[in-house]
């Protein structure tokens, strides 16, 4: 019967697609990577890939062992788990918006790591689309993303952990005539837009709808610290959320205006399989809400 190991390698190498990514991945080199999936395919007596110079692709067959794989793999990790005594040690991954580790996710994290130090967190910078996919997959333990504007896949969990309110910022020292109200600035001021392809783009439409607004498109950009890194400079004016970490009082060079009558929250959330090996780990971040 294939190890642990090797049913996780393989795996890896079905995500990834190459020896030398998956080899990167589990701390092996590309020849070792190969000769684990040659071992297994003779284990099994059958091909799983189809190899090229540059590539491994799943062929029908491999394809067809992955869920099964990802279940003997969830279920051992689960065992793992239950016979730690509550002591978390190991490695996750773990993916996270740039803009959740300005907010309150970091202290979370850092709370944690210091009561398990011998817990080894990777960490992966990324978007909520992309991380939901993962996730699913078993790329990723679990993922702090934003609620997502349309139904999850059964088997993913999504757990709400804090909201931001989204608010209007503009520069104090702008390159351009900023009118003196929030509905007037919207309409007249160049707009820094957050991609609207993005669940937080999606947000930041809803909010322009409710304004009932037609504004100055000057900008789109997929980064929420790049668009503040703008409006401070005074390049254009943006609708954002209200991340937790960030000393928007302190800030000499935006300012914050809440727009009259709108009340738009984007809500930050713990995504998760329904069943995983790690649920330990998730456990200790939504406790570590609940109890703020």
């Amino acid at each position: 019967m294939p190890s642990i190991r090797t049913l996780k390698i393989f795996l890896t190498v079905a995500r990834s697609g190459t020896f030398a990514s998956a080899g990167d991945q589990v701390g092996l080199t590309p020849a070792a990577v190969g000769l684990q999936i040659r071992s297994l395919e003779d284990e099994l007596g059958v091909q799983l890939f189809d190899r090229s110079a540059r590539a491994v692709v799943l062929n029908p067959v491999g394809r067809s062992l992955v869920r099964r794989a990802e279940q003997v793999v969830s279920q051992y990790e689960l065992l793992e788990a239950s016979v730690s005594g509550g002591e978390m040690s190991g490695t996750v991954v773990i993916g996270a918006l740039v803009s959740a580790l300005m907010g309150a996710f970091a202290d979370a994290l850092w709370s944690i790591r210091r009561r398990y130090p011998s817990l080894d967190v990777h960490l992966l910078a990324g978007m909520s689309s992309d991380f939901a996919l993962k996730v699913e997959s078993g790329e990723l333990d679990a993922a702090v993303v934003t609620q997502s504007p349309r139904p999850l896949p059964s088997s993913l969990n999504w757990c709400p952990l804090y909201s931001e309110p989204m608010v209007l910022i503009v520069p104090r020292s702008p390159h351009f005539e900023l009118p003196g109200n929030p509905q007037q600035m919207l309409e007249a001021a160049p707009f820094m837009r957050f991609e609207r392809s993005t669940w937080t783009g999606i947000l930041v439409q809803d909010v322009l709808k409710r304004c009932a607004v037609q504004v100055n498109e000057a900008m789109e950009l997929n980064s929420i610290e790049a668009i503040i890194a703008l409006v401070r400079q005074g390049f254009g004016i943006s609708i954002v959320p209200k991340l937790a970490n960030v000393a928007w009082d302190k800030d000499d060079a935006l300012e914050l205006f809440p727009l009259e009558g709108v009340d738009v929250r984007r809500h930050v959330g713990l995504l998760e399989r329904a069943s995983h090996g790690r649920m330990n780990f998730t456990g200790a971040i939504k406790k570590y809400f609940d109890q703020g």
